[in-house]
């Protein structure tokens, strides 16, 4: 498996990626495969139309019910909207990966 360089996103997380108030995207096993110390370009899924750079610093597996109010602060929601949204885009899979990550240039 080669190292992904690139990450695409909705259009609606832009903002609070850009404004550091999302620091983690819960992905499936098929994107578990992003490096610490890597740095990803990022496009919007919509349009893929390039907004950043992020730096990857872990990925960390996590079930669908082990997800808690520390992981919805972290997207900038609440809980049972980041549950919401986690089973529009994943309906029925338990097994996710938490990808922290901060954005590049931002200290």
């Amino acid at each position: 498996m080669t190292q992904p360089t690139t990450m695409t996103f909705f259009e609606r997380f832009e903002t609070d990626i850009l404004s550091g108030k999302k620091t983690i995207t819960i992905r499936d096993e098929t994107e578990k495969f992003y490096v610490p110390g890597s740095t990803v370009t990022v496009s919007t899924l919509e349009g893929g139309r390039e907004f950043c750079q992020l730096s990857i610093l872990s990925v960390d597996p996590i079930l669908f019910t082990e997800l808690a109010d520390y992981h919805a602060e972290q997207e900038n929601m609440t809980l049972a909207v980041l549950k919401g949204v986690i089973q529009d885009i994943y309906p029925g899979i338990e097994q996710l990966y938490v990808v922290s990550y901060k954005l590049v240039g931002a200290d």
